[in-house]
């Protein structure tokens, strides 16, 4: 999700980052929270809903003329339909209130996953060093644009993307994405420091 969701790449960021002391007085804690949607998001949210809304109200007499047949396969479609018009916003609303979170003391780093502010998910990772992060370029699908070398298809050329990782037991373990490797660069040196 990093390519949509962005971590903060400096210290003077302060509502996206946290610099705490460690209650084992084991050095600082830096915490790095993603930023929301940008505001464009939102007036695609305020269409969707506006959508499922009139969707809502177009259906709710079929089905509730579905719920008094004795039918089962009816019953359940009527209620699968009104589960997915109840469920559909809930869900939209949960990406404009995802946030993770990179927590970092030392050759421990953690990942916190949050949605409505709830804490979904974490995982913790013990590092090799305190600085072994790595920046790597990222390009899954072959490039046909740049292999014709054409000047009209520069600008389908997929440029790929690149990946913070970290270094643990021989392992390479994906931390984020981003577009630019200058951002994913200045993050990585930024986590080094604690």
């Amino acid at each position: 999700m990093g390519l949509m969701y962005i971590f903060p790449v400096s210290t003077e960021e302060n509502e996206h980052v946290e610099i705490t002391q460690s209650p084992t007085d084991q050095g600082q804690i830096i915490t790095l929270k993603t930023y929301g949607l940008p505001m464009i998001f939102w007036g695609y949210l305020a269409a969707s809903l506006a959508v499922l809304a009139i969707m809502w109200l177009a259906s709710k007499s079929v089905l509730d003329k579905l719920l008094t047949y004795n039918d089962t396969s009816l019953i359940l479609l009527a209620y699968l339909v009104k589960t997915t018009l109840i469920l559909t916003p809930v869900i939209l609303l949960g990406f404009f209130f995802y946030e993770k979170q990179i927590k970092k003391n030392g050759n421990n780093l953690s990942l916190i996953y949050k949605v409505f502010f709830i804490k979904v998910f974490s995982k913790n990772f013990l590092m090799d060093s305190p600085d072994s992060f790595h920046v790597n370029h990222h390009l899954d699908s072959p490039n046909m644009a740049k292999i014709y070398n054409k000047e009209e298809l520069k600008q389908f050329e997929n440029k790929g993307y690149f990946e913070l990782k970290i270094q643990t037991n021989n392992e390479l373990i994906l931390i984020d994405r981003h577009t630019r490797k200058a951002d994913l660069v200045k993050i990585k040196e930024l986590l080094s420091k604690f």
